[in-house]
């Protein structure tokens, strides 16, 4: 049986095997009391040391307000739309948030095919796996505030599940873009992608819908693949996750990198892009929500000390611009200062604000939606606007000439 858990109304942890209980034995004690038996003691059972601790709710973050001094102009839209699909810029959309009718699915359009395949650590020669110990984290270094030290790290094995989502219009044989998803399986992209190639407002694309290795931020799996500054994890799909994607779903992948996207949220989003930057190779379209353009790569790596916020702070100002295209979004009331870090590199809507502002100086086609009344990866908000985001990443594809 699964053991889901909830939180009682003074915010302590407990599973519903833990309720269950509770109610077994409140009815075994009125029986006794009914029949005139003492009544039965609760069971003295010891207690569980290996159970998860509580998770400490996060502060709320403010709401920004998007016409701050310091962020960049942004045209803002009639409440409940979205950007035209082919307009770059800055956009401000919300408060309300209605679901996009690609969101919905039709029986009257094809229906693609998803595939679900397993794949273990014990067979990544790039990512046999770590974990951080449950309830701990990691302590800021009192020399370096943008560095966090964390002892609770060790090696551990993972599985994941990579969902491969084949368009009923695909063609056997001929190679296909396609987009690759983190923090899989996505259902909600499947959906947009039946009724967007239905309408021929995208091309007929395949969509890689990965699982990360387990945990979250630094020392964890999902940390390390997502959060570290370098090609690495774009390296693990290319050799690892894409060969078993063509063999096991019997599909071609298209070499083009024009055919060739990424997207995620929160540290999947800063992924997307860093799989793009350090491989513009492979990849020419990135698509992100909440991207953690933030200081959370661990190890610490000096070459990069502030992790993703380089990004804006150093590596897009100071280096020629790149053959990519970007989507992104945040909330008005995304995160802020998360953990224990206080460096000055963890306000995820001043790491997107300035994602534009440096996008824009260096003339790259991009679209920044910044999203009243929504909070961290919304999903409000992405039910609204992933269709209007997917339409606008693939503009200008053209599939090669046979």
């Amino acid at each position: 049986m699964e053991l889901l858990s909830s939180a009682d109304a003074n915010g302590s942890f407990q599973t519903t095997w833990d309720i269950m209980k509770k109610k077994l034995l409140g009815a075994a004690l009125m029986v006794g009391m009914m029949a005139g038996l003492p009544a039965m003691a609760p069971a003295q059972t010891p207690p569980n040391t290996a159970a998860r601790p509580a998770r400490r709710n996060r502060p709320q973050p403010p709401a920004r307000d998007p016409h701050t001094p310091g962020y960049v102009e942004a045209k803002e839209l009639p409440d409940g739309t979205v950007p035209p699909p082919n307009v770059d810029g800055n956009f401000i959309i919300g408060p309300t948030h209605p679901r996009a009718p690609e969101m919905t699915a039709k029986d009257d359009v094809p229906h693609g095919t998803v595939t679900m395949i397993t794949m273990k650590s014990s067979d990544s020669k790039i990512y046999p796996g770590i974990a951080r110990e449950q309830g701990t984290f990691g302590t800021p270094d009192p020399e370096n505030p943008a560095k966090l030290n964390v002892t609770t790290s060790h090696p551990a094995e993972y599985t994941r599940r990579v969902a491969v989502y084949v368009p009923k219009q695909y063609k056997a044989g001929t190679a296909a873009p396609f987009i690759v998803g983190a923090d899989g399986p996505d259902r909600s992209l499947f959906t947009a992608l039946d009724n967007l190639i239905a309408e021929h407002k995208v091309p007929v694309m395949i969509a890689i819908s990965i699982s990360n290795g387990s945990g979250d931020a630094q020392g964890s799996e999902r940390g390390l693949e997502y959060d570290t500054m370098s090609g690495l994890y774009a390296e693990f799909v290319q050799k690892e996750v894409l060969p078993l994607v063509e063999s096991k779903c019997n599909v071609k992948l298209t070499d083009d990198p024009e055919g060739r996207a990424t997207m995620g949220g929160s540290s999947g989003g800063s992924c997307a892009l860093i799989m793009a930057w350090y491989h513009p190779e492979w990849y020419h379209r990135v698509l992100t929500y909440s991207g953690t353009y933030v200081n959370q790569q661990y190890p610490y790596n000096p070459q990069t000390p502030g992790g993703a916020w380089e990004f804006h702070k150093s590596l897009i100002p100071n280096s020629p611009a790149k053959p990519i295209r970007l989507w992104m979004e945040v909330g008005d009331r995304d995160l802020l200062n998360p953990n224990s870090m206080r460096d000055n590199m963890h306000d995820w809507v001043v790491a997107n604000e300035e994602m534009a502002k440096v996008l824009a100086a260096k003339g790259y086609h991009y679209q920044f939606v910044f999203a009243k009344n929504a909070g961290h990866t919304d999903g409000s908000v992405k039910q609204q606007t992933l269709p209007e985001a997917l339409e606008y990443l693939w503009q200008g594809y053209s599939a090669p000439a046979k």
